[in-house]
């Protein structure tokens, strides 16, 4: 995984802060590859709850601010889901078979 304890940390803490303490975060893609440089950051965070669309859009933008401002200007890409229903999305699937799950609540 190329993320540093220090990133990790600041992943986990803002995940916490803006989505509760039972939120769960993936990192995936390819920073989850030892062997690869550079790319974004993937990550997948699961909610306990299903949002509004409003708040899913405010909590995702106080997320991303709070990243942001820890780890500094990154490429961060999220997708957003509620643990334990199925996703259609593929990229769910694949960031929960193939990711490594950085918080675990």
């Amino acid at each position: 995984m190329r993320l540093t304890p220090e990133q990790v940390a600041i992943i986990r803490s803002a995940a916490a802060e803006v989505f509760g303490s039972d939120a769960r975060v993936w990192l995936f893609g390819s920073r989850v590859d030892d062997c690869k440089r550079g790319g974004d950051i993937d990550l997948l965070i699961e909610t306990r709850d299903r949002l509004a669309p409003d708040e899913l859009v405010q909590r995702r933008t106080r997320y991303a601010a709070r990243l942001y401002r820890g780890l500094g200007e990154q490429r961060i890409d999220m997708v957003i889901t509620v643990r334990g229903e199925p996703d259609s999305l593929p990229v769910v699937a694949a960031a929960r078979h193939h990711g490594i799950q950085l918080v675990d609540a």
